[in-house]
């Protein structure tokens, strides 16, 4: 029997001790974080190089779970690369690469976001003031990626500023998408 690994894809700036994914990644079996060279400045190739090696070395099938410009590196990554191993993906906050306003120009390197339908089942997460992306434009692009949609609220950019602990919620929300793969 094959096992499943949940790989945590962080976004700019990687995710510290309080935030949910480095939670998540001590309490979840076969859990495991991509690593990026340089966290603040983000080159697509090399985020989409180091995603690719991960899920390269596992013998058995993924979950994704990315928050922030980690969604939009999956986007990217789904595209070019062979996602046969990937069962599903939880995107939380997905950054809006395509704006200055929301997002730093470091990112722009990510723009245009990817709008093609995901080759494996996801569920978008969404909070309704996150600065970083309107909870229209989330909407628009779980659509595109035909994923489900989960609007939680006011939650802010879903990180550890939001101050949600283990974020029991996004593993309630990570437990359904798993039941349907």
């Amino acid at each position: 029997m094959k096992t499943t690994s949940y790989v945590i894809v962080p976004g700019l700036g990687n995710s510290g001790p309080a935030h949910w994914q480095s939670r998540w990644q001590q309490s979840l079996p076969n859990a495991v974080r991509v690593e990026q060279r340089d966290w603040e400045n983000p080159q697509l190739a090399e985020w989409l190089a180091a995603l690719d090696e991960v899920l390269k070395k596992m013998s058995g099938d993924a979950v994704l779970i990315a928050h922030s410009l980690g969604v939009a590196l999956v986007a990217h990554w789904a595209q070019k690369f062979d996602s046969s191993k990937v069962r599903a993906a939880l995107l939380v906050s997905p950054s809006d690469v395509d704006s200055p306003e929301r997002t730093p120009d470091s990112v722009r390197g990510f723009a245009p976001m990817p709008l093609a339908r995901l080759p494996f089942k996801s569920l978008v997460v969404a909070s309704t003031n996150d600065n970083f992306v309107t909870f229209e434009r989330a909407h628009f692009f779980a659509d595109a990626w035909g994923a489900d949609l989960e609007n939680i609220g006011p939650c802010g950019h879903i990180n550890a500023d939001s101050n949600l602990g283990d974020w029991p919620q996004g593993l309630a929300l990570l437990t359904r998408l798993s039941l349907k793969i």
